[in-house]
């Protein structure tokens, strides 16, 4: 059967959930290609799809840089949350977890100038907030202080009860509509047991409508194909006369943003830009990571947080294979891999990383669909491919980079990012030794002459 060729879903079960050592559909070799270096603390990367071939890569501090398609990076950022406040940054980085998370740039982005960023913020105690702001035209490199302020619409504000799972990426999907990633809130276990609380926006997929007039009463719409759009409008109660499906359908505390849920830090997620497929790189609990496909149009999966943890009930109190009380709740994700830190009845040599880091979804040299991560700790960079009748999950190299983010560049090239901050031993975003950006390549197309990263024998 042809690569590719069968309709994807995750698995059904959790002996079909893919685990390191599958191998991709044509064995593909890939290698890194230094795009830029000397970033403070990037943590994503976007184009603007405006046909400058520049790249904005995010910095945890609160600014944003331009690559250029030379390569050569502009000095001045593009923008600067650390100086539109007068009382200073308005972005809150106290902790590794927090700071500047993401852009996004709308659609029409070359008409309207409108782009988009979530952050932590420092004014609201770490609160999330997604701001658009818009481009000058006769400044289209630089929105200075004045600008942003100016131009500045608050759409969301995000609570959050602790300074870590914040989610962070916000990205347009093929709809046109804004997906915005939310982590459970933090702590660990999720104490707010948000994963399955349908009245808070945590631990959840969000998606909104941002193409609102700017006097409208709210500053986005609620997409009509919402799963719970409209499940927790006000209405007459019937008893009689209604089917168990209707009843089901019934969520009076639900939020009409919420996409999808059950998710506990879903940093970095990615659309297939062929099909539309949704990737989700899901960081995990203690033991294991995962990664969540989403079909193209598919609403309202449970993901099963915290009731599930990669492929297994949550919490693992011993070997899973042991586990005979364990009932999967919601969706399973596509696939997962192992933290280094063996999992309780682990074999000893049991090897892993610590935290997935999606980059975005190869359609070039030989992989078709195939979603490519890193690993923060471990440098080791997976893909993720379906050969047609089940998921595989290949390690591609194993580096010494600590990867961070990744997304695409206006020609559809994957790019990863890594930066050089230390969970423990962080020095702050920007003292922390710098960071790279890279492009995703087929290992024979390297051009000559280029820094390649290198790869741990």
């Amino acid at each position: 059967m042809a690569f590719g060729a069968m309709a994807k879903d995750a698995p059904k079960t959790p002996d079909e959930v893919a685990q390191p050592g599958g191998t991709l559909p044509g064995n593909p070799k890939i290698a890194l290609v230094q795009i830029a270096d000397g970033f403070l603390d990037p943590i994503n990367v976007a184009n603007a799809g405006d046909g400058s071939g520049r790249i904005f890569v995010v910095e945890r501090i609160g600014r944003i840089k331009i690559v250029n398609k030379d390569g050569s990076v502009n000095e001045e950022p593009f923008l600067d949350l650390t100086s539109i406040n007068p009382l200073g940054n308005d972005v809150q980085t106290g902790f590794v977890e927090q700071g500047l998370y993401s852009v996004a740039f709308h659609p029409n982005f070359a008409e309207n100038g409108h782009f988009y960023v979530h952050y932590a913020s420092l004014p609201f105690n770490g609160d999330g907030m997604i701001v658009r702001f818009t481009v000058d035209p006769e400044s289209p490199d630089v929105v200075d202080a004045d600008r942003a302020n100016g131009t500045a619409k608050v759409l969301m504000r995000i609570e959050q009860p602790w300074y870590n799972h914040n989610g962070g990426q916000i990205e347009f999907g093929p709809d046109g509509y804004l997906y915005i990633g939310s982590g459970d809130g933090g702590w660990e276990g999720d104490p707010y047991e948000a994963g399955q609380d349908l009245s808070t926006p945590l631990a959840k997929i969000l998606r909104i409508d941002v193409d609102v007039p700017d006097d409208a009463d709210r500053p986005y719409a609620i997409p009509d194909d919402n799963p719970f759009a409209n499940a927790s409008s006000e209405r007459l109660m019937v008893l009689f006369g209604i089917t168990e499906e209707q009843f089901a359908q019934i969520k009076t505390r639900s939020l009409p943003e919420i996409w999808s849920y059950g998710v506990r830090n879903p940093y970095e997620f990615a659309f297939d830009q062929k099909t539309g497929d949704m990737f989700i790189a899901e960081v995990g609990q203690n033991h294991w990571e995962e990664i969540i496909f989403e079909p193209a149009g598919t609403a309202g999966r449970n993901y099963g947080w915290p009731r599930m943890e990669a492929a297994f009930c949550h919490p693992m109190t011993g070997d899973p294979a042991e586990d005979t009380d364990c009932s999967v709740v919601g969706t399973l994700p596509a696939a997962m891999y192992p933290h280094s830190a063996p999992y309780p009845g682990a074999p000893e040599d049991n090897t892993g990383g610590c935290s997935v880091q999606g980059f975005g979804v190869a359609n070039y040299g030989g992989m078709d669909g195939v979603y490519l991560m890193g690993d923060w700790c471990s440098g080791r960079v997976f893909g993720l491919g379906h050969d047609g009748e089940k998921w595989q999950l290949q390690e591609m190299m194993q580096t010494g980079l600590q990867f961070t983010a990744g997304g695409y560049d206006e020609d559809g090239n994957v790019i990863a990012v890594n930066a050089n901050n230390f969970y423990l031993a962080d020095e702050g975003p920007d003292s922390n030794p710098p960071g790279q950006l890279w492009r995703v390549v087929p290992a024979d197309e390297v051009p000559e002459g280029a820094v390649v990263a290198e790869t741990v024998q």
